[in-house]
Order: structure tokens, then sequence, then C-alpha cells
């Protein structure tokens, strides 16, 4: 009997520490991901501010043809962007739902 007792207790110690890195994988990803989809909110806004800027530059020179390509780029670059800022809240809502796992389970292991 004792040895039974014994083998559950290791058991429950190994796959609690076990967990406890998998949880700290999991954020660390999560965390990664947030980082990655702010990084390219930057380069998409960045793209939008010098498709802008070539707009006015088509403009002022009155090319016509070139203006409506630009106009589509940027319609291109807003759906783009609103995507990944999309994306971000998502990946921004699965972070705080595991960090809020993990501390559940970090309470009900105390």
């Amino acid at each position: 009997m004792k040895l039974t007792t014994l083998a559950a207790a290791v058991l429950v110690a190994i796959s609690g520490s076990v967990y406890a890195q998998a949880t700290k994988d999991v954020l660390k990803a999560d965390r990664d991901a947030v980082k990655a989809d702010r990084q390219q909110i930057k380069a998409d806004e960045a793209q939008r501010k010098a498709d802008r800027e070539k707009l006015r530059a088509d403009r002022k020179a009155g090319d016509k043809a070139a203006v409506a390509a630009d106009q589509e780029k940027l319609k291109a670059d807003r759906e783009k962007l609103k995507a990944d800022r999309e994306k971000l809240k998502a990946d921004k809502a699965k972070l705080k739902a595991d960090r809020d796992a993990a501390k559940a389970a970090k309470g009900a292991a105390k």
C-alpha cells in the first residue's frame, strides 16, 4: 500500500512540473505571437504611409492611371491592416485566457 501511495505522489509531482513547463512554453509562444503582430501592424502602417505619399505625388503629377492603382493599393493595405489588428486582438485574448488558466491551475495546486 505504501508503494502505491508513493508512486502516486511521484506521479503528481512530475506531472505538475511538466504542466508548469508546458504552460510557460505556451505563454511564451503567445507573447511572441503578440509581439510579431505588433511589428506587422507597424510595418503595415509604414507601408500605408508610403502609399499615401505616392498617391499624392501621382495626383500632383496628373497621372490618372497611377492614381487609380494607388487607390486600389491603399484599399488593400487598409484591409490587411484591419486583418492584422483583428489577429492581434485575438492573440491578446488567447494570451489572457492562457494566463488566467495558468493562474487558476497554480491556485488549485496550492
